[in-house]
């Protein structure tokens, strides 16, 4: 299977380093990147209503992402509690 090329938009960047503890940071930055291997992760779903768009959860916080199997590329969209991720 080809590996994925995994991007972060400027404002997920931000949402993922505002994320305390740093323990949980870790657990959600490394998680993002283990799509590069696989795209579509045990736990991955669909959101309802954005075809295009996918969700992990790790823990109490969740990201939101995109993935284009043509160019072999994921996006990163959105990071957050899960309370707040998907406003």
């Amino acid at each position: 299977m080809a590996s994925y090329r995994v991007f972060i938009k400027p404002s997920a960047g931000k949402e993922l380093e505002a994320i305390d503890p740093r323990k949980e940071r870790e657990r959600v930055a490394e998680r993002i990147r283990a799509l590069a291997a696989d795209p579509r992760p045990h736990g991955c779903e669909k959101l309802s209503g954005r075809s295009e768009l996918y969700r992990v959860r790790v823990g109490r916080y969740r990201f939101v992402f995109s993935i284009d199997d043509s160019a072999a590329e994921i996006q990163v969209v959105k990071v957050g509690h899960r309370k707040e991720v998907y406003r």
